[in-house]
């Protein structure tokens, strides 16, 4: 019996079937973005998008992930509760990058990436004000944060829900430095004589043991390196080897000698899996003289771009000039190493009318410390600087981790 002869309608149901297949195929490549339910991530190392350099604008809609109530405030730093005015207006700008998008922080997500690991800040009070912001944030994603305090930290919190320590370790030099008095005559010790020895090798107590137990690290140092701190009376000595440094460095000299120290020590000490952050400077606002001379910062508005050079740019010798000089000295230390420069200072240059000012939550402050134009009101701009450092961390384990 011959084999019966396929029907005539058989080739084309097969190249029907194919079109049919190719389509579907077609279609589902062309929506996979949107059935994804991640998002995508911003590559901020990329030609194309530079987190730092944007523009503020106004957006009415956009409110704070926090408020007054917030128990990882710093008093001085809660301008909600102290009644700042125009808080309202303060948080209602919004950073965008000139060539990309940065998405807010979400703590959920965020928490959900970071969950097993550990985040310190390291540095002086203006890593305390952003470490303050962060804790507040990330509390939405686990109302049972527990304050901690431990491994030398200055102060911190645990985010059980998630096994996840954030805190901030106070070495305001970076390295070790203590108070040392004049020897009298008859080799006594004490009166108001002395000098501060800082030993450019050895780093602070309060972080010098932490390599290991965090994943992310930010480090700063600047606001102290000044003769408001450190009066020529009771100037800085730098010692290396347990022997004072011949002849005696002025300042700056001894700020590049400990960066670079620093940097080797980290480079050396912590593993190459941990993620390395240095922040660039927090600019200061202060208008009209500097903190002990009646500076202020009683501005309503963002500063203009044209602005930023008259305040900020070094060679005119303005009270908030040592922001871009400091920073120079920082980005010569970190080339060539694994730290990644987190550059805060362009986006915070705009923002005078940010810092709590008068509002320091004591009515005396003013008097005794005058306004603060260098700390940040919170909720403000630390919760860009939060959305930022968030986004360069994911972006980090996701690619880790995919």
């Amino acid at each position: 019996m011959s084999p019966k002869l396929p029907s005539p309608l058989f080739p084309w149901l097969i190249l029907l079937t194919c079109a049919s297949l190719f389509f579907f195929y077609s279609s589902v490549s062309l929506f996979r973005p949107f059935l994804s339910t991640s998002r995508s991530i911003t590559v901020p190392t990329s030609s194309s998008c530079n987190l730092f350099k944007g523009n503020w604008v106004l957006d009415p809609n956009r409110k704070p992930l926090y408020d007054e109530t917030c128990p990882f405030h710093r008093n001085a730093w809660n301008c909600l509760r102290n009644k700042r005015v125009n808080m309202s207006l303060i948080n209602s700008w919004k950073w965008v990058p000139e060539s990309c998008d940065l998405p807010r922080i979400d703590p959920f997500r965020f928490m959900g990436m970071m969950r097993n690991k550990n985040i310190a800040f390291v540095g002086d009070s203006l890593n305390e004000n952003f470490l303050a912001s962060f804790l507040c944030i990330l509390r939405n994603a686990d109302e049972g944060a527990k304050k901690w305090k431990r491994k030398g930290a200055w102060r911190g919190a645990y985010f059980p829900k998630y096994n996840v320590t954030v805190a901030y370790h106070r070495a305001v030099l970076l390295s070790k430095y203590q108070w040392q008095p004049k020897q009298s005559e008859n080799g006594h010790q004490g009166g108001s004589e002395g000098i501060y020895r800082v030993d450019v090798d050895v780093p602070a107590d309060d972080w010098v043991n932490i390599a290991g137990f965090y994943d992310v690290l930010v480090f700063n140092t600047g606001h102290w390196w000044n003769h408001d701190k450190f009066p020529k009376q009771k100037p800085l000595v730098f010692y290396r080897a347990g022997r004072p440094i011949v002849p005696q460095l002025e300042m700056l000299d001894g700020l590049k000698i400990i960066l670079d120290s620093t940097v080797s020590y980290i480079q050396n000490k912590f593993p190459s899996k941990t993620l390395k952050f240095w922040r660039l400077q927090s600019p200061r606002h202060f208008y009209g003289g500097d903190w002990n001379q009646n500076g202020s910062c009683l501005l309503n508005k963002p500063l203009e771009k044209h602005e930023l050079d008259l305040w900020f740019e070094p060679r005119n010798n303005g009270v908030n000039k040592e922001a871009r000089q400091l920073n120079l000295l920082i980005e010569e230390a970190l080339q060539g190493t694994d730290i990644q420069m987190l550059d805060l200072t362009h986006l915070s240059e705009f923002r005078a009318d940010a810092h709590p000012a008068i509002w320091l939550g004591r009515q005396d402050a003013v008097t005794i410390w005058g306004q603060d134009c260098m700390h940040w009101c919170l909720p403000g701009v630390p919760d860009t600087w939060v959305d930022i450092l968030s986004e360069l961390i994911l972006n980090t384990f996701g690619r880790t981790t995919r």
